[in-house]
C-alpha cells in the first residue's frame, strides 16, 4: 500500500508522532480515557512501524487545502487477514457529514487495488448508518451479520477482481 496518497481534496499519509494531539481528541470523542501525549506518541510510534512492516496500516487525512488532519482511514487485519484486510476509518465528529470519508475509502480501495489484493472486509456496529452509508458508497455489499459483546456487527465486502485497471497507467489516484 502506498504510504501517501492524494486525492482531490485530501491527502493521506502514515501516522506518526506528529499525530498524538488529534489522535488523543478522537479517542476522547469515543468516550475512551484519553490516553496521555507521551502515550499517544508511543502508540502512534507503534502503529508506524507496523505499517511498514506489514505493508497496510493506517493513514492520517489530511484536508489539502486547510492542511490540517482530520482523522485516519486504514487497510488493518482486524477481523479479516493481511491478504484480505478490513477497510477503517474514523474521523474527528466536527468532520462528518462533508465527504471526506468516502473520499478517503474510495482512496484506499484503489490502493488496495495496486497491491494485488482480491477482497476486502470491513466490520461496522449494525448502529452505525453513516458508515455504512459510506462503505455502500465505495462498492461495499453487506456479506453477514454476527452479534457480540456490543452489539450487532455487520460484515461487508467487497471484490476487487473487476476493479483491476489493465495496466497501472490507468489509476486514477497519484501516489508517491
Amino acid at each position: 500500500m502506498a504510504l501517501v496518497i492524494e486525492t482531490e481534496r485530501l491527502t493521506l499519509r502514515i501516522r506518526d508522532e506528529r499525530d498524538a494531539g488529534w489522535y488523543r481528541e478522537l479517542v476522547g470523542e469515543r468516550g475512551e480515557d484519553f490516553p496521555t501525549l507521551e502515550d499517544s506518541r508511543a502508540r502512534l510510534a507503534r502503529f508506524r512501524d507496523l505499517t511498514i512492516e506489514t505493508g497496510i496500516g493506517a493513514l492520517a487525512i489530511c484536508r489539502r487545502a486547510e492542511g490540517d488532519t482530520i482523522g485516519y482511514c486504514a487497510l488493518i487485519v482486524g477481523r479479516a487477514s493481511l491478504d484480505e484486510p478490513e477497510v477503517a476509518f474514523e474521523l474527528l465528529q466536527r468532520f462528518h457529514g462533508h465527504g471526506y470519508a468516502t473520499e478517503a475509502a474510495q482512496a484506499l480501495v484503489v490502493a488496495a487495488v495496486a497491491t494485488g489484493r482480491r477482497r476486502l472486509w470491513s466490520t461496522v456496529g449494525a448502529w452505525n448508518a453513516p458508515s455504512l452509508r459510506v462503505l455502500e458508497k465505495v462498492g461495499f455489499r453487506r456479506h453477514h451479520s454476527v452479534t457480540d459483546d456490543r452489539g450487532e456487527v455487520v460484515y461487508l465486502v467487497r471484490d476487487l477482481q473487476r476493479d483491476r485497471p489493465p495496466d497501472s497507467t490507468t489509476s486514477t489516484l497519484n501516489s508517491r
